[in-house]
């Protein structure tokens, strides 16, 4: 059975020719590691000599900067290149337990920091920053969650003496669930009668990783007036399928994170067609045969999360994009680690790419309808 594919014309809605859905997978996959040793991955102190080294031998191209610091003490790193008027931020390793992205933003680095022709064209075009391990606690510790207890939250905000701790926050064995913490009021001061909220309700910038994220974002729109693109690098489980597909997907993808904008207040550059091309970009960039990387769904559409990174910066104008790559470390750990790399990069350059050529904006965002979803594996 052939995987459902997309009109590579923009302008074109897809078609989808497939045959009825069928699913003739396992929900174990047979092949996850499970619990696996974490070790190649990339650690924090090896991500500190990584950005070091691309900094180097790029010659200055690419800048290194501290942008912040976790709970203990950690440094949170963001790297920039590139001086054009068109601006992508890209973010990875919200979730500590969420390790391909790091990889692949560091590459994305190297190849935009070269000496090539057309990293030259794009680094004129465009300007590339990048965080790539945002919650630096969360990845040496390998959970989901930050390193950050209530009542640190407390002593930093006196006022929330009494409150319910926040919904995102764990309580069995601590810390946050750091993408839940954004609002697109970035002047937002945290106050009691907000709390514990819900996930169909904004953050507050209570952790240092989503405050060093949002104090990013803000010197970007300072500068250029609105953040054009923001990609959040994820990771999903191992066992999803896709409508008309016979493997496991590898990528799923999503621009969709708002169900009404308005029910957050008057955010005239929210911009869903926007998001939707660029997860065109990303989906034709990725159709290659029946290679792996191919194997691209839509992420579920039922969301409304305005307290994620996404949902506030899709509100504030930025066309947004979530890559969920295949298995966390705890399902998967490095099987496939190179391919699944490989994937991202090759994404994002689709964004880039169609910056560059002029041809994002000719994009028919109803494509993005089309992208085959993302499908539950039958439990055996």
């Amino acid at each position: 059975m052939a995987a459902a594919a997309l009109v590579g014309v923009p302008g074109v809605a897809a078609v989808l020719t497939t045959p009825a859905f069928a699913q003739p997978l396992e929900s174990h996959c047979g092949n996850e590691t499970g619990n696996g040793p974490v070790s190649g991955f990339i650690s924090h102190a090896e991500l500190k000599r990584s950005l070091e080294q691309i900094e180097a031998t790029s010659g200055g191209k690419v800048s290194v900067d501290v942008a912040g610091y976790s709970n203990q003490g950690r440094e949170i790193w963001s790297a920039r290149v590139g001086e054009g008027d068109t601006v992508v931020y890209v973010q990875s390793q919200i979730h500590g337990n969420e390790m391909h992205g790091t990889a692949a933003a560091l590459d994305l680095l190297k190849t935009l920091g070269n000496n090539s022709k057309r990293s030259a064209e794009i680094r004129e075009a465009v300007t590339v920053v990048v965080v790539p391990k945002l919650n630096a606690d969360g990845s040496e510790l390998d959970t989901r969650q930050n390193a950050r207890t209530w009542n640190d939250v407390v002593a930093d905000f006196p006022q929330l003496a009494g409150a319910s701790p926040s919904w995102n926050y764990n309580t069995r064995v601590g810390g946050f669930d750091v993408n839940r913490d954004f609002n697109p009021n970035l002047d937002y001061v945290p106050q009691a009668a907000d709390f514990p909220g819900n996930s169909a309700s904004v953050g507050w910038y209570i952790t240092p990783e989503a405050q060093t994220s949002r104090n990013v974002y803000r010197a970007l729109e300072q500068e250029f007036g609105t953040v054009d693109v923001f990609v959040d690098l994820h990771n999903q489980g191992a066992c999803y399928t896709g409508e008309g597909m016979d493997d496991y997907t590898t990528l799923s993808i999503s621009g969709r994170f708002i169900s009404n904008p308005a029910q957050h207040g008057n955010w005239p550059k929210f911009n869903y067609d926007a998001s939707r091309r660029i997860n065109v970009a990303v989906y034709d960039a990725l159709q290659s045969g029946n290679s792996p990387q191919s194997k691209v769904t839509l992420y579920p559409q039922n969301t409304n999360l305005p307290g994620t990174a996404l949902g506030s910066f899709a509100l504030r104008g930025s066309a947004t994009i979530l890559f969920e790559t295949r298995g966390q470390t705890q399902s998967w750990g490095q099987k496939q680690h190179g391919m699944l790399t490989k994937q991202l990069v090759t994404g994002m350059t689709g964004i880039i790419d169609s910056i560059t050529d002029e041809t994002l904006d000719t994009i028919d965002p109803a494509r993005y309808d089309a992208i085959p979803e993302r499908r539950n594996v039958p439990r055996t």
